[in-house]
């Protein structure tokens, strides 16, 4: 049987939207262009930094945090990054809170961010579920419904 969105409990779908981001992205990739151009730079060297910019760009441009919340578990998925979904299994959930947070000062920025005690999917705003697992792993999902995901999972587990 094939699963659709609803069967999930909750979903939610992010990108990178912040016009700060974007102006900086947009900025680096107009500097980059613009000296190869005014500075005549040709051959594999020029290409390669040009493609790498480029390429850049289009991550930010299609990166996408999906979560749901199923009978299973929760599924994160960071697309491009991840080709299918992570699960974490209800039965290893102690805990959902919604919390504030600092993506910058407790992770250091966006994105899927490792620290000492856990992991943290992140694309934008100070927000998010954090999860205490029986492993002692925290797991924090960034998201703009952190009050929906928190209920969500906690009617899941019951």
């Amino acid at each position: 049987m094939s699963e659709t969105a609803t069967d999930a409990h909750f979903r939610e779908t992010q990108r990178f939207r912040q016009p700060w981001l974007w102006g900086l992205l947009l900025g680096v990739t107009l500097l980059v262009g613009g000296s190869l151009y005014v500075e005549g730079a040709s051959g594999p060297g020029a290409a390669i930094g040009l493609a790498v910019v480029v390429a850049v760009l289009v991550l930010f441009a299609v990166a996408k945090l999906t979560v749901e919340v199923r009978d299973d578990g929760v599924r994160i998925r960071f697309f491009p990054l991840h080709l299918s979904a992570r699960r974490v299994p209800l039965g290893e959930i102690e805990r959902a809170e919604a919390v504030e947070y600092s993506p910058i000062r407790d992770y250091g920025g966006w994105g899927i961010r490792w620290t000492g005690g856990g992991k943290a999917y992140n694309v934008s705003g100070s927000e998010g579920v954090r999860l205490d697992r029986r492993d002692a792993n925290e797991l924090l999902i960034g998201s703009q419904r952190a009050d929906e995901l928190e209920a969500a999972i906690e009617r899941a587990r019951w």
